[in-house]
């Protein structure tokens, strides 16, 4: 397949996202909907910019109507599909003036959509999924692209999932974070960036052709059959119809960046395709990042044992007396010392006017020192940490490279997420850098242990325990 200029894309969704923040997953689920005709649910309360963002889509689709209406329990069908036509009644024709209204729109913002009544909803379930409207007799096709609906809150009333299922993305939009608050009160009136060409028919039809084309992977396919076994598990499964429009989705997003094949990281969106609720896609984009793309920040707990045990043991071996007849004889001489550097001092400092030069080498020699063998025995212990420790931080760092190269060629993987896949491996390589950093640290003052002379009964020590306290 020819790689298409991904600029384009880049440069439409820049005019989707300029001027507002913490936007950037419901933009690339607003285009990407649109390429692939499919509908989205913008959830979230007031004043979260759900309707700027259905106006912007509808600014980016080259010669496409646009409809708007908020939706409340007393709408009426004309409101949404037109008036009855006169003339229509006098030929006993029971038919709507649709110009201008929902069934001519080829982009359309349906505010508080779950507050309509039955009739409207009923109306509604056929033009979303089939794209066509009944007027009077007939069925008429409709140019619709894609609906953005619009609620504060998922339907709890069993008799509206059914139109809820007709959402195949469904994004959560909150207010912005703190971090991005003093950024919120010193923007500027939100503008779409000008002087982007906006999409045309053509261009959506071309990548419609091309995701013909494109099939699913292996690797897509054994995650979306371990997506399938972990929402059944949950008792949250998804219907063969989402799963084939979800499949669809993903072509186009693949067709988009030139891939003729669907892989893992094209199921970025299941928290937004499979999540009941908005309180479900914390722990779908979990499973993205640990099962998927193993995206996981990790502790290793067994290393932060190990290396504490080690420095424990060596701060054990450095403050450590002699136990023989050398090492009292010593400490006799440096309390001798000690006394005749007080002099006429009296109760001052005990050390006060005790010759540095005397006292020195009556400090060491109260230190305990230690073989060849014990020393190159305890090295050789830490060594070995110290290695899988530099294993370990090569192959992460080579994993976190390769997800990086992949992320870079992603259009539609929000960049906020791509940040937080490689700021996951990134938190790994700075927690071992830390640990191999004390684990070096240890290893030199191992090495600079006071050494006694060879014996030929020198034996090297029992290992350092690395087992956690209370381990069977």
């Amino acid at each position: 397949m020819d790689r298409p200029d991904t600029a384009r894309w880049t440069a439409l969704l820049g005019a989707l996202e300029h001027g507002l923040l913490e936007r950037q997953t419901a933009v690339r689920a607003l285009l990407l909907a649109v390429l692939a005709g499919e509908h989205v649910l913008l959830i979230g309360p007031p004043g979260t910019a759900k309707s700027e963002l259905a106006r912007r889509l509808h600014g980016a689709v080259e010669a496409a109507g646009y409809f708007e209406r908020l939706l409340t329990r007393f709408s009426t069908p004309e409101e949404l599909f037109g008036p009855l036509s006169l003339k229509a009644l006098e030929d006993d024709r029971y038919e709507r003036l649709t110009a201008g209204f929902l069934p001519t729109a080829g982009v359309a913002f349906l505010d508080e959509v779950f507050k309509a009544n039955s009739a409207i909803l009923n109306a509604l379930l056929t033009l979303l999924n089939e794209r066509e409207f009944d007027n009077g007799s007939g069925r008429q096709r409709t140019p619709l692209l894609s609906v953005v609906g619009a609620s504060n809150e998922v339907p709890a009333d069993e008799a509206l999932l059914a139109f809820f299922d007709r959402f195949l993305l469904r994004v959560p939009v909150a207010p912005v974070a703190d971090a991005s608050f003093a950024a919120l009160l010193t923007l500027d009136k939100a503008t779409s960036a000008a002087g982007v060409v906006p999409l045309s028919s053509v261009e959506r039809k071309a990548v419609l052709r091309a995701a013909a084309s494109v099939r699913p992977g292996e690797r897509a396919l054994a995650a979306c059959a371990s997506l399938r076994a972990w929402l059944a598990a949950r008792g949250q499964p998804l219907s063969d119809r989402r799963w084939r429009q979800w499949i669809g989705l993903m072509r186009v997003a693949a067709a988009s960046e030139g891939r003729d094949e669907v892989d893992e990281l094209d199921l970025w969106s299941a928290p937004f395709v499979a999540a009941a609720a908005p309180q479900d896609v914390p722990a779908l984009a979990q499973w993205f990042a640990a099962e998927l793309v193993g995206a996981v920040a990790h502790d290793a707990p067994w290393l932060t044992h190990a290396v504490e045990a080690f420095e424990r043991q060596l701060q054990i071996e450095q403050s450590a007396t002699p136990d023989d007849a050398q090492g009292a004889q010593a400490a006799g001489k440096l309390a001798l010392a000690r006394s005749i550097g007080r002099g006429d001092r009296g109760g001052g400092d005990p050390d006060a006017g005790m010759p540095r030069i005397v006292a020195r080498p009556l400090e060491e020699q109260l230190r305990r020192r230690y073989s060849r063998v014990h020393i190159d025995a305890r090295v050789a212990q830490i060594d070995e940490p110290i290695a899988q420790v530099l294993a370990q931080q090569a192959d992460l760092e080579a994993q976190c490279a390769r997800l990086a190269e992949r992320l870079a060629a992603r259009v539609w993987l929000p960049p906020e997420l791509a940040q937080r896949l490689l700021g996951a491996h990134r938190a790994t390589l700075a927690m071992l850098a830390d640990r191999l950093a004390r684990l070096q640290s240890v290893r030199r003052g191992l090495g600079e242990l006071p050494l006694r002379p060879p014996h030929h009964d020198d034996v090297a020590p029992p290992p350092v325990s690395l087992e956690p306290a209370g381990a069977a």
